[in-house]
């Protein structure tokens, strides 16, 4: 599915680090980004789901990007966050490396995925934006966080009250 693309506008984007690779999601898509908190592990959960969080009252499913796409799970450090996104009315918790800053970007600076990469799941691709020779990869949460995790998600929220 691709968006309409017009000359003038811009959208604006939350970049973030895993590993040394600079990653966007769609600010409107962000709620809140806070440091690391203490995660419950819950038992029989995914890999990538490291457990839950409990924030200002509300349960929300806390996902590690980095095993997510299949990267060694990193150290903590005084920089890594959780990114609190809603995607398809649920709210998500993202651990990544780091944040580094609020981005806009025209439409025109914003490609379409590869589409010939063998073994690359460019579902999880919104696009590839290009500033000042840097490269960003931009995700679709809605993709990232699919049906199936979207089921494995609830039941974890579930699971967590």
């Amino acid at each position: 599915m691709t968006e309409p693309r017009s000359q003038d506008q811009e959208l604006q984007f939350v970049v973030f680090s895993l590993v040394d690779e600079e990653f966007a999601i769609d600010i409107m898509q962000v709620k809140e980004i806070i440091k690391m908190a203490t995660i419950t592990k819950l038992p029989q959960a995914p890999d990538y789901i490291t457990g839950i969080i409990n924030v200002r009252g509300e349960i929300i499913p806390v996902i590690s990007l980095r095993q997510r796409f299949g990267i060694p799970r990193g150290e903590e450090t005084p920089s890594t966050r959780i990114v609190i996104v809603e995607s398809q009315g649920n709210l998500t918790g993202l651990i990544v490396d780091e944040v580094s800053e609020v981005l806009r970007l025209s439409q025109e600076a914003i490609e379409p995925p590869p589409q010939d990469v063998a073994g690359l799941r460019t579902e999880f691709i919104r696009g590839i934006g290009k500033i000042d020779g840097r490269i960003l990869v931009i995700l679709r949460l809605a993709q990232l966080l699919g049906s199936e995790e979207q089921l494995t998600i609830e039941a974890v929220r579930v699971q967590g009250e």
